[in-house]
């Protein structure tokens, strides 16, 4: 996820965690694949620190018309794939490592007509793939149930039930169009923050993004294709922006390496299969001082990485890694 930008033609779009990224990689060489190409930092700084080959994919073709000008002096360095991370396998195998940089990227954030932010009007729209369902379609015709169980489980905002009263009762008059149209209701049920507290609409505008583009699924279905993508030896580094994403992936890898734990006394003991991965980093690696000052998107990227083994490539269940699973009527969000 690149970081901050003043426009998104000509910012200098600053990709987070690079720096320890690449230490806790190093020695970079061989094929590689940045399944989140946006404005292209990983891929650059991979070849500059030694990769031959990196296979840039990103389901949004903004990201590439972007490149256009720069990709060329690569040549046959770079390989752009338009699609999902999650079928990275079927655009190459046996790689020497992978790159996830998770969540919206800045030069999405910082286009008032991609509808991803409430601090720009446009309109509500947060497509990456620029395709699909969008958001105006989801706060316009679902029930208020999934809109609450979406702003519930994937924006983990408490208010959520009321959050979608609201929104339903708001469209009966007038279609939600716009990304200040819908942040203007959304305050309206909440408290003011505090000073330092984040802008009313951030849990929600989360919630709907995440729903718009598959987050959960898509990491959930990367991180196995992966699997099968690497080579052993290969490596797996994911840099994440919220703790349900960290938390699924620091799982994943738990399970895969095989420390996720066995049965107990009074069950019987689990049959482990062969570690797929091995830890390297124990704890999440976060931002520097530097990397703060620098870019203040950076402070809640966490960065996890595994090395593959020569195990046969599996899976696991996705409520095993905590991934969040809709259940409509069932939110759970405070009234």
């Amino acid at each position: 996820m690149p970081g901050k930008a003043t426009s998104a033609s000509n910012a200098p779009h600053i990709p987070v965690l690079l720096r320890p990224l690449l230490a806790a990689i190093a020695p970079v060489s061989g094929r590689w694949l940045d399944g989140t190409f946006g404005a292209g930092g990983y891929t650059k700084g991979l070849l500059e620190a030694g990769a031959d080959k990196v296979y840039g994919v990103d389901r949004d073709p903004l990201a590439f018309e972007m490149a256009a000008d720069w990709v060329v002096g690569y040549g046959e360095c770079i390989e752009l794939v338009e699609g999902v991370f999650s079928k990275m396998d079927e655009y190459a195998q046996d790689l020497d490592g992978v790159v996830l940089d998770l969540g919206v990227s800045s030069m999405q954030l910082d286009m008032a007509e991609r509808g991803f932010s409430f601090m720009r009007d446009g309109p509500l729209d947060m497509r990456m793939s620029q395709d699909g369902r969008s958001a105006a379609d989801i706060v316009n015709t679902a029930s208020e149930e999934e809109i609450a169980d979406i702003l519930f489980h994937y924006g983990e905002e408490r208010a959520s039930r009321r959050i979608a009263r609201s929104i339903v009762r708001e469209r009966a008059n007038k279609s939600f169009e716009s990304t200040l149209q819908l942040a203007e209701i959304i305050e309206k049920c909440l408290p003011r923050p505090k000073p330092g507290q984040s802008h009313a609409a951030t849990r929600s505008f989360q919630g709907l993004r995440i729903a718009v583009n598959d987050e959960y699924g898509e990491l959930f279905r990367g991180l196995m294709a992966a699997e099968r993508a690497l080579k052993p030896g290969g490596l797996l580094a994911v840099v994440t922006f919220h703790s349900i994403e960290d938390r699924m992936v620091k799982k994943y890898m738990q399970a895969r390496s095989g420390r996720m734990g066995g049965g107990n006394r009074y069950a019987p003991e689990v049959v482990k299969e062969a570690a797929a991965f091995e830890l390297l980093t124990r704890k999440a690696v976060g931002p520097d001082e530097q990397e703060l000052d620098e870019n203040p998107r950076s402070r809640s990227a966490k960065l996890r990485v595994a090395r593959r083994t020569d195990a046969a490539a599996g899976g696991v269940d996705g409520k095993k890694i905590g991934m969040p699973m809709l259940t409509v009527g069932k939110s759970g969000g405070r009234k």
